[in-house]
């Protein structure tokens, strides 16, 4: 891997203020890792002369510069001569102590370093890797300049400080191949940033390697967290006050059945020969995978390219990617509504997606959050994916409907309010999706599945992961008007009202029971569903005839459609026929023990409202959460009783009072600990079987 130069010559002569021991440099690997830089490239490529440069453009004051056979020099009694006459083993021990004090230093004085160096020397007609366990443990990134081999020698027969060895270009070529190869391997292998500067961006006063050391100094997880979230705030902040309802859209293989990314290296290795998929390579590497690394090294492939190249492939491969005509008329019916908005959050490239939406008129309306070049600030990855949407519910309380298709969304779909997987033809579609996504479900995701092309076969099964129809109906639910509402407690009671003591008045009657206290069970429920469970969900719009002929706007529960009703048998079935009667769309179940209910009424459900008569201790309760959330991890549950003891929600178990989608609902709550039996029992009391018990 990338080590300390040492061979000798002029250049940058840093002062280090000490070499460090081995204790040191182990103290110093358990506290927060320096970034050091290596600039990297065969012997004459011009390193120190970049290194000059950048020392005279950046000062010192943030940044420390280094060459590498002076921190060698320094090592040694005797400097350079007589490291030259040491054996390997001598030498890299040598090389190790200078690669530590250059660590040493730049963490204790919180300097990025910025080191000339090299992989490997030419010896004996082959390149000979000199490199050290310590240069793999202290670079963060390595700058490989790519000069050509012709400039090369040019510059090596120029060179009058060192004295060189005269190779032709046939041999430099051979020489920088191998050392490239070995140097991005190395790199990948144990995860340091890698980026091939082009010649190009070495000119024009270097700005391109400035930009991009400026950039490292300050580019954190965090604080690409906090780019990527202050773009979303530019976006929706001007369109807050309207706003019920956001879409959030994954780009490739998402919106379209292809990958945007893989069309633009195809287009750009038509013009090369090194045509290898470098992003397959990367986000396959255990050492990699989807995280932020990856994500900015993925960035600094594309920064191999010049910027008037970039530009031209993104806008030709934007005028090869069709969207889904589902999902185009989706969009333009989104550009209707003032209360929603569209937005495209993808891990690709901006530009091409920018460029897509224009040629389909629709760049003006929804915006597009992504990456691809350095100057674009940050990168999108899985998190920042979910922390978008986390932020469109939490800060600006708009109810988020995400579309994605890869293993990259999952932590986006688990967040939103309601999720749809794009699933693809077998051949386009991502394959690590679908090795992932039953743990995904089996973890809490709540998901449906649409299919685009219609013909395209489902993933999993239909149990696990329904299919919906992008048709003018499955649309009506992310384009209606979600009722904003004030606040409110996830538990609440009607205690001491006027309609609870007129509701409970028959409930408590000795002498009502069977028919009549049915039906008094069943007034409540409705009274309960309409009255207080709307206000723990909420409401939505949906449009209705007008007696007078013309459509207006109606209500229901929020996710009616994909609600379900959990009767407690037997006590609870009363009054779970009333809350059914008032959400008429909700699927209706019946459960005497919790292994009745399915995962199939629990798969793909935005709400379960779980009804009984009485809630006492709650342990009944208690096993229906604990089994359902073994199924699903977040699906909102509501508990729904005519009575609730007063211990159970001053004091509720820790299954309710730390799980923020649970809610419970009462017509009243009593002080009263007695337990019915027999003809007190209210079971009983509802199907006339007091004289049993």
């Amino acid at each position: 891997m990338p080590m300390i130069p040492d061979g000798s010559g002029g250049g940058v002569v840093p002062q280090v203020d000490s070499i460090p021991t081995e204790t040191a440099m182990t103290s110093l690997t358990l506290r927060e890792k320096p970034i050091v830089v290596g600039i990297y490239g065969i012997q004459g490529c011009g390193k120190t002369t970049l290194i000059n440069r950048l020392k005279q453009e950046l000062g010192e004051s943030q940044f420390a510069f280094f060459d590498g056979s002076h921190i060698i020099a320094s090592t040694v009694k005797g400097g350079l001569d007589v490291f030259k006459n040491m054996d390997e083993a001598q030498q890299a021990h040598h090389r190790g102590l200078a690669i530590q004090a250059i660590a040493q230093q730049c963490h204790d004085t919180g300097r990025v370093g910025v080191v000339a160096g090299h992989l490997t020397l030419w010896d004996g007609g082959e390149a000979k890797a000199v490199f050290t366990r310590g240069d793999l443990d202290t670079y963060t990134h390595i700058l490989y300049l790519d000069v050509p081999v012709e400039t090369i020698a040019q510059y090596r027969l120029g060179d009058t400080s060192r004295k060189r060895t005269q190779m032709d270009a046939g041999v430099l070529h051979s020489w920088q191949v191998t050392d490239n190869m070995q140097t991005k391997d190395i790199c990948r292998q144990h995860g340091i940033l890698f980026w091939t500067v082009p010649e190009s961006a070495l000119k024009e006063k270097v700005t391109n390697v400035l930009d991009f050391l400026k950039d490292i100094r300050n580019h954190t997880e965090g604080e690409n967290m906090r780019r990527s979230l202050a773009r979303l705030d530019e976006i929706i902040t001007p369109a807050a006050k309207d706003l019920d309802r956001v879409l959030v859209f994954d780009a490739d293989r998402t919106l379209s059945s292809v990958d945007a990314a893989a069309i633009f290296w195809e287009e750009w290795f038509q013009t090369r020969t090194d045509s290898c998929d470098q992003l397959k390579q990367l986000f396959s590497h255990p050492m990699w995978l989807y995280s932020y690394k990856a994500f900015r090294q993925a960035t600094l492939l594309y920064e191999v390219i010049p910027e008037p190249d970039f530009n031209r492939l993104c806008a030709k491969v934007a005028r090869r990617v069709e969207v889904h005509p589902e999902f185009v008329h989706l969009l333009k019916k989104v550009h209707e509504k003032q209360h929603v908005l569209a937005l495209v959050v993808t891990s690709g490239i901006r530009r091409i997606w920018e460029g897509v939406l224009r040629h389909i008129n629709l760049h003006n309306d929804v915006k597009v959050i992504g990456g691809g070049r350095i100057a674009d600030g940050f990168v999108v990855t899985p998190d920042v994916k979910a922390a978008i949407v986390t932020r469109l519910r939490e800060q600006y309380g708009v109810q988020v409907f995400a579309f994605g298709d890869s293993e990259v969304d999952i932590p986006m779909l688990k967040a939103a309010d309601e999720a749809f997987i794009v699933s693809g033809e077998l051949n386009t579609r991502s394959k690590s999706m679908d090795r992932v996504l039953p743990a995904a479900i089996q973890d809490g995701l709540r998901a449906r599945q649409l299919l685009l092309p219609a013909c395209a076969p489902p993933r999993l099964d239909e149990t696990r992961l329904p299919v919906v129809r992008l048709d003018d109906v499955s649309i009506d639910t992310p384009l209606g008007r979600a009722v904003k509402q004030p606040s409110r407690s996830r538990f609440m009671h009607a205690t001491g009202t006027a309609a609870a003591k007129l509701l409970m008045t028959p409930m408590r009657d000795a002498n009502v029971a069977g028919v009549a206290l049915r039906e008094a069970h069943r007034r409540a429920g409705w009274w309960l569903a309409t009255h207080l469970i709307s206000e723990v969900i909420g409401l939505e719009e949906i449009a209705i005839g007008h007696v007078q002929g013309h459509s207006t706007t109606g209500y229901q529960l929020l996710g009616e459609k994909t609600t379900t009703i959990v009767a407690l048998m037997r006590g609870g079935e009363p009054m779970a026929f009333g809350v059914s009667e008032a959400f008429p769309s909700a699927t209706f179940v019946h459960a005497a023990m919790p292994k009745d209910v399915k995962g199939q009424h629990l798969i793909g459900r935005s709400n379960l409202i779980l009804v009984d008569s009485v809630v006492n201790s709650g342990a009944s309760v208690l096993e229906f959460i604990s089994y359902i959330r073994s199924i699903d991890k977040s699906l909102r549950i509501v508990v729904v009783a005519g009575v609730v003891q007063a211990g159970f929600l001053n004091q509720p178990p820790e299954a309710v009072a730390n799980d923020i989608n649970v809610g419970v609902v009462a017509l009243r709550v009593s002080e009263n600990k007695f337990k019915g039996r027999g003809g007190t029992d209210t079971g009983n009391r509802l199907f006339n079987t007091t004289h049993l018990d």
